[in-house]
């Protein structure tokens, strides 16, 4: 009878277990849960063989089992209370953003809001705008003081925010007529050459992309070669740079986004190091969703776009960096002595423009109220 159970254990705990080691080999927690699920199986069958032939009543047999589960809980315990201690530490993510509060003509809007009618309207044939998240408060007020008063849902509407990457794949395929971000990177000019697109940018407002860290650490300020050589790997310590022992985690965004972009454009002709890698690849194509969250700890180094970081996301606990001893404010944009300041633009199809009211939106943008708007959002007028 012992024997036969025994038996039967082994062979349904090894059952369980071979189910749950494949379970966890695919999980976000492999590398944790892989070897922990064989030793855990082993384990428990070892403890209740020993519990058929009476063995657990010998103290020292008892005790060491109790150890062993007690170990087991802990661990988990430990793991899983450290996983979530790492998500909630994430401060920059598009996806916590809700743009509906920007959404025009709804009321209490976040959309900046012009003081007088707007010299220019819109009632029918309604050009169809995409851009980045970063942006879409931009555009959004724009909409609010030239489109006619309706409702413009986020997901499918007139005016949508399919982010930098999805937006200009839809202006290529037109599927939107004018897209707002920031300057494309090769890749996608080389994609839009490769479709025989020509582009026309409007530069309708200007922009900081600044780096920024956790509010603990000590380093306040970095110079644009120790910047480039952090994200080429060269730099790979607070220290070298003034700051504590620590190995910097120098994040980075998925290819494609306009922060990304922003910073191959900084790096000029150094090499990008290859990112921490979190990749997390969609289901629905393959596609990298995000290579890796910024997250707030104090060996982190982050980038994002000023008025994005500051004004769009809760980021309570980051500090920004100043680059060559200038501070990313509006001030040192406006004077041109902040190093990194991107222009983001309105960005057309020249050739295959039909939509008569593009060309007369366009000058709007850069006209007195476009760029008054674009002031009240909290970016940095063009002129």
């Amino acid at each position: 009878m012992k024997k036969a159970l025994s038996i039967t254990t082994v062979i349904l705990l090894s059952l369980i277990g071979f189910m749950a080691f494949f379970t966890a080999l695919f999980s976000e927690d492999a590398k944790f849960y892989t070897p922990f699920v064989p030793i855990v199986t082993i384990g428990l069958i070892v403890i209740i063989i020993l519990a058929i032939y009476g063995k657990l009543r010998m103290k020292r047999i008892k005790y060491t089992a109790i150890i062993f589960l007690s170990c087991c809980f802990i661990a988990v315990i430990s793991y899983e209370g450290y996983q979530a201690y790492e998500k909630s530490l994430e401060i920059v993510s598009s996806q916590d953003i809700d743009l509906s509060e920007y959404q025009p003509f709804v009321a209490g809007t976040k959309a900046a809001q012009l003081d007088e009618l707007s010299t220019f309207t819109i009632q029918d044939n309604l050009p169809r705008l995409d851009g980045a998240t970063a942006l879409y408060p931009v555009y959004a007020s724009f909409v609010q003081a030239v489109y006619p008063k309706k409702d413009y849902p986020l997901e499918e509407s007139e005016v949508v925010s399919s982010q930098t990457s999805y937006a200009f794949e839809k202006l290529l395929f037109n599927d939107a007529d004018i897209i707002f971000i920031a300057p494309p990177s090769d890749e996608q000019l080389k994609l839009a050459e490769e479709e025989g697109v020509k582009l026309r940018m409007t530069p309708i407002g200007r922009e900081a992309f600044v780096f920024f860290v956790h509010a603990d650490n000590p380093v306040d300020e970095l110079t644009v070669e120790q910047i480039q050589e952090i994200y080429t790997g060269k730099i790979t310590n607070w220290r070298d740079v003034g700051g504590a022992n620590e190995e910097i985690r120098a994040f980075q965004r998925p290819e494609g986004s306009g922060s990304q972009s922003a910073l191959i454009r900084m790096m000029g002709d150094k090499p990008l190091m290859i990112p921490p890698s979190k990749d997390i690849v969609s289901a629905m194509g393959g596609i990298i969703k995000e290579t890796t969250n910024y997250q707030n700890r104090t060996n982190a180094i982050g980038f994002s776009f000023r008025h994005f970081s500051q004004e769009m996301v809760d980021a309570k606990e980051i500090k920004y960096i100043k680059v060559n001893g200038i501070a990313p404010t509006k001030e040192n944009i406006q004077n041109g002595t902040y190093p990194f300041v991107n222009e983001f633009y309105a960005i057309t199809i020249e050739n295959k423009n039909t939509n008569s009211n593009i060309e007369p939106f366009l000058q709007w943008m850069v006209s007195e109220q476009g760029q008054k708007l674009v002031e009240k959002t909290g970016y940095v007028r063009i002129n």
